[in-house]
């Protein structure tokens, strides 16, 4: 029996597509390589159907060789199974849907050195825009991160930082501090009268600034710290540090603040897994308003944070050439839920 099968093709290139359509290999370049020279419509159209019909993928590595920078985005988030920032990347993946962009996730796991360890691989593939989501850890643990964004800023890329900047970075802010501030006095006003701060490590900006901004705003209304719990920004932080304090003397009407939703759900779950209740015995607050927080019950009191609008800024401040620093922050919301009901 004769083989009939067809030999082995390897992938089209841009010569192919520039043959088929009939143009030369610069038109075919223009259209498929977001020249921002104009084509003809019709010499556009005729390459579009070549490359389709051919298979035809463009070479990202050589593209970001000729124009010094490529069609990425990179992300660098500290943990991706994080609601917080799943809702972020997802504004992050619309902008750049809408600006032909391709989105890079990297994840840090809150290491500072494995951040500049992902940034400095990242800059071989020179994309467009490197955005860094993770909570900014200050101090030593963070040497060498600064002389890497650096670099990568001198190859023609772009840093933003979601959190306050440093350097020549651009920032889009959320403010943490004013934010938890107006949740600490809006629970003072519930009657709460006395809280447990259950935070990061010391060091880490957003934590550090939403402790300051709870304590100032509840202690401001008549409120009182009792204790500050560190822990981390997990759920199985908060459930750790949560059921360690239920094993002291916590009085009902406590209130317990989690640094964020994730670390607030772990708290309640702890509250539970002691034999009290959420709510009516232990009031239990968070930080951002993951969708998580809507769901359970009784529902989180919390601060809304426009998550995706949050990514979707950061993605135009990595890509536009016009995009003003210094724009207004994102407007924060006190959420007041079941999980701390007003005290008499």
């Amino acid at each position: 029996m004769s083989d009939t099968t067809a030999p082995a093709r390897g992938a089209a290139t841009l010569h192919d597509v520039a043959r088929a359509a009939g143009v030369s290999l610069a038109t075919a370049s223009r259209v498929l390589n977001g020249s921002t020279r104009k084509v003809a419509e019709s010499y556009r159209e005729r390459v579009e159907a070549a490359a389709e019909q051919l298979g035809y993928t463009a070479n990202l590595s050589a593209q970001a060789t000729a124009r010094g920078t490529s069609a990425i985005v990179a992300l660098l988030v500290a943990d991706i199974a994080d609601p917080y920032f799943g809702q972020l990347a997802s504004g992050v993946a619309r902008g750049a849907d809408e600006a032909g962009l391709v989105v890079t996730i990297a994840i840090t796991e809150r290491d500072p050195q494995r951040e500049v360890k992902l940034v400095r691989a990242l800059r071989g593939q020179r994309p467009r825009g490197l955005i860094l989501a993770a909570s900014r850890v200050e101090g030593p643990d963070a040497v060498g991160l600064q002389g890497e964004l650096d670099a990568f800023s001198n190859m023609g890329g772009r840093v933003v930082v979601v959190g306050p900047g440093g350097g020549s970075a651009r920032s889009v802010a959320v403010d943490n501090r004013g934010g938890s501030a107006a949740l600490g006095a809006e629970l003072a006003d519930l009657g709460y009268r006395d809280a447990i701060v259950v935070a990061a490590s010391e060091g880490i900006r957003t934590s550090d600034d939403r402790l300051a901004g709870f304590t100032e705003g509840f202690t401001a209304a008549g409120g009182v710290i009792r204790e500050v719990r560190r822990a981390g920004f997990t759920r199985d932080a908060g459930y750790a540090a949560a059921s360690d304090l239920l094993t002291g003397d916590v009085p009902a009407g406590t209130l317990i603040f989690g640094i964020s939703d994730v670390v607030a759900i772990g708290i309640m779950s702890a509250v539970r897994d002691a034999g009290r209740q959420v709510g009516a015995d232990i009031a239990v607050a968070g930080f951002d308003d993951i969708a998580t927080g809507r769901d359970i019950r009784p529902g989180l009191t919390t601060v809304r944070v426009p998550l995706e609008d949050l990514g979707y800024q950061a993605l135009h401040a990595a890509t536009d050439p016009e995009w003003t620093p210094g724009e207004p922050q994102l407007p924060l919301e006190v959420i007041v839920r079941g999980s701390t009901p007003p005290r008499g």
